[in-house]
């Protein structure tokens, strides 16, 4: 019984083609939670497919109802061991985004694996049932070699509404609280720094939504009878907008932005490289924060974005003077920023520059900004385990660019989190096309089968460290 043991025996699934006919059953799971009618497709995935594999392990399995009238199913699974030295909760989500069948490559499906290369097609790949496999088979490979005792206990939670906005969620987890106590969140979402570096990241940054709009008089008005006379909502708008952010994308608004980027946070990103991969955009040197590493900007630093604008009929422009503008926009943001007073600054600093005729108003899509200390005796633990398994070290990110709903982990439930991404930031999640890659999911088996292998080694000793 050995580490070595434990990682060749995960492997071994892989290579002889296991994973992948386990993943294949579970993609071809139509589990589209935005679509009203797939409710019984999702209870079919959690009670047909995820509860055999997980009962197999000795854990025992409800599906839970969700809190909220009409939304997801969740399934709570736990493994208890007497002595256990602590307890490690896991999560994943088992619904896609809509399949968009027809907007695939010709040969490709998004409800099977088609093999290209590197590559493995197929919705919820990458986003999360490929994650979610990866983790199960790791856990499930190291308790066989370990004789099926890991000395420490594994609680689960698996959702299907992620891709809805995870509706239930942190109610479901406030109303459940003790029985998913644990002393560390281990889980699996989102991508890699890179293809080809392991990552672990302790968080994310939040994202609020909002509105600016005019509304200046009821419908258009002739161009060449009212022009030079009548205010241009359009205009006014665009000029709104560059006063909260500049022509290089520079925030204006003070209470829009952090404090400062903490010092553990800077030194975790040092060695982070943002983009340069064959699929990614080409990065915008000058666009942001000035003083700052696209890693700081986008990882360590807020972002507001103008996400739709329409004034008129852009599809069909006529000569009138249109009579309504309006912006759909968001904020990417750390932790320590002033979230709940987002408005409130917009607010002031639109009427501070004379736009007393925009309109602000919250969208209600918001998830909050977390992030686990960097110093934690937690990812000092992880980081060297991620290294022993791959030889190089792993990729430190204090929080994901984008969001996750890991605010429920870290304050409703006030658990660590360390999340370990295995897909990549090319997989096309969401888009046509989504897929994983061979070699990054094969790496990811050994380094989940190492951390599964060495919380069991060392978790009585971390505990310590960490009270």
């Amino acid at each position: 019984m050995s580490r070595t043991q434990a990682l060749a025996q995960t492997l071994a699934y892989f290579d002889d083609g296991r994973f992948q006919k386990t993943l294949d059953r579970r993609v071809a799971y139509k589990t589209e939670s935005q679509d009203a009618a797939s409710g019984p497709i999702l209870h079919a995935y959690l009670r047909e497919e995820i509860t055999p594999q997980l009962e197999s392990m000795g854990f025992s399995c409800r599906i839970v109802d969700n809190p909220l009238p009409g939304k997801s199913p969740f399934l709570f699974a736990e493994r208890m061991e007497p002595g256990a030295s602590c307890t490690v909760l896991t999560y994943g989500h088992g619904d896609v985004v809509r399949g968009y069948d027809a907007q695939w490559r010709e040969g490709l499906s998004p409800w099977k694996i088609v093999v290209d290369g590197n590559r493995w097609y197929g919705r919820g790949t990458a986003d999360n049932k490929g994650q979610h496999t990866i983790n199960l088979t790791a856990l499930e490979q190291v308790l066989a070699v370990r004789g099926g005792r890991l000395g420490y206990n594994v609680k689960i939670i698996l959702e299907m509404g992620e891709e809805d906005g995870s509706p239930g969620l942190n109610e479901v987890c406030a109303l459940h609280r003790e029985a998913l106590a644990a002393d560390v969140f281990l889980a699996s979402d989102g991508p890699r720094v890179s293809a080809s570096r392991a990552t672990l990241f302790l968080g994310s940054r939040g994202v609020f939504n909002f509105d600016l709009s005019l509304n200046l008089r009821d419908g258009g008005h002739h161009s060449g009878n009212w022009g030079g006379l009548l205010r241009n909502p359009g205009i006014r708008l665009a000029h709104a907008i560059a006063s909260l952010i500049d022509a290089h994308g520079r925030i204006l608004v003070p209470g829009l932005l952090p404090k400062e980027i903490p010092e553990s946070v800077k030194k975790a990103l040092q060695d982070i490289e943002v983009g340069g991969g064959a699929s990614d955009p080409e990065i915008d040197p000058h666009w942001g924060e000035p003083g700052l590493t696209p890693a700081e900007r986008v990882i360590g630093w807020n972002s507001l974005e103008v996400l739709a604008f329409t004034t008129g009929n852009p599809a069909m422009p006529v000569h009138a003077i249109p009579h309504t503008a309006r912006a759909h926009c968001h904020m990417r943001f750390v932790v320590g920023s002033d979230v709940a007073h987002f408005l409130d600054h917009i607010r002031q600093h639109l009427l501070a520059h004379g736009f007393d005729d925009v309109e602000v108003r919250s969208t209600n899509v918001y998830m909050a900004a977390t992030r686990l200390d960097p110093d934690s005796p937690w990812v000092r633990w992880g980081m060297a385990s991620i290294e022993r398994s791959t030889g190089s070290r792993p990729a430190l990110l204090p929080n994901l660019g984008g969001s996750l709903p890991n605010d429920v982990f870290a304050e409703t439930l006030g658990l660590p989190t360390l999340w370990v991404p295995h897909s990549y930031p090319a997989c096309s999640q969401h888009a046509p096309n989504e897929h994983i890659l061979v070699d990054t999911t094969r790496e990811s088996l050994q380094v989940m089968a190492g951390l599964f292998w060495d919380l069991a080694e060392q978790g009585a000793d971390i505990m310590k460290e960490a009270a």
